[in-house]
Order: C-alpha cells, then structure tokens, then sequence
C-alpha cells in the first residue's frame, strides 16, 4: 500500500520525471504584458495627438477657417449653434493638452442674432460697444482682424468647468446683418 501512494504522488503532473515542468514563470509574464501593452499604446497615442496636433493646427493656420457648419458632435462640445439660414459661415477646432476651442463666425440678421445671444445664455444688451472680446492670439489662429473703424461690440459667458466659456464680437456695421465671431473654449 505505501508503494501505490508514493508510485501515484510520483504519478501526479508536475512530478513525474520527464514530465512536464510547472511554469511558474508564465502567470507574472501574462500580468506583465497586460500592464505594459496598454500603457505603452497610451503612451504612444500621447505622443501622436501631441505632435499630430502641431501639424493640424499648422495646416489650418495656412489654410484658414473651413466653410461651412461645425458638426453635430462639435456643436454638442463647445455648446454653440448656428442661426438658421446664417450666410458666410466658417469653423476652426484646435485642440491641446490644456484647452480645446472652436472658432466660428457667421453673419445673420439682427432679430436671429438676438435669439443665438439668448440660447447662449446671453443678452443683446449684454454686448458692450466697442468691446472686442477675442483676444489678438486668439484672433490670429484663424487670421482674424479686429482692427480699422468698424462698429464692434462684444461679450462673454463665463461658466464652471467643464462647460465652455463664449467669447463674442460682432461687427455691427450694418446693424441688420451683423457678422459674429465666436471662440467657445473648454478645458478640462
């Protein structure tokens, strides 16, 4: 009887002599890679958005605004719409590791003007004359000129984080059809 348990103890895997060798080695090898796979595809899409940024915002800086509407998805981002039937309408993201804007400009009527004012959470008579709002650095990213003798006006809605900020000047040289320049900023 004692022979049978010690020819079975032998007999188990793992014991046998010539058998397969427990891998005592594979179980932190599995852990390793499943911490460092991912942690290094992080890193390099880091690297990538923070290099891949430069070269799009360099792109667009040559290139200037793109006509026409942001998207749904950068509208729903940046909390800003675009009034109906709105004209000479153009749009700019840039994105980076501290801030994200959109930069949007459009020209419309007064009375629809008054009404985009008062979806942002605005007023028209919050807009102070001669206020231009969009700061130089801001301006030229997408080529702006708040300069010469035009009638400008401008405000601004301060929110909490994460909610975007609006900054907006209007160009009221005809007052009917202003022409709206928007930078609505996020950060995180």
């Amino acid at each position: 009887m004692e022979h049978t348990d010690r020819q079975e103890a032998a007999e188990t895997p793992g014991n046998t002599p010539g058998g397969p060798r427990p891998r005592r080695w594979l179980k932190p090898l599995v852990v390793f890679l499943l911490i460092a796979i991912p942690a290094g595809y992080l890193y390099i899409s880091a690297l990538q958005s923070r290099n891949g940024n430069g070269d799009k915002q360099e792109e667009h800086t040559i290139t200037g605004l793109e006509e026409g509407w942001p998207s749904r998805l950068q509208r729903r981002i940046y909390e800003v719409t675009v009034p109906a039937d709105a004209e000479d309408v153009a749009h700019f993201e840039t994105n980076s590791w501290k801030s994200s804007s959109l930069f949007l400009q459009f020209t419309t009527t007064q009375d629809k003007f008054g009404q985009w004012l008062n979806d942002h959470g605005m007023k028209p008579s919050d807009l102070e004359e001669g206020d231009v709002t969009i700061d130089e650095g801001e301006a030229d990213t997408v080529g702006w000129k708040f300069t010469g003798k035009h009638h400008w006006a401008g405000t601004v809605r301060e929110e909490d984080k994460p909610k975007p900020n609006i900054e907006v000047t209007a160009n009221l040289d005809d007052p009917r059809y202003p022409r709206v320049f928007v930078v609505s900023t996020t950060t995180p």
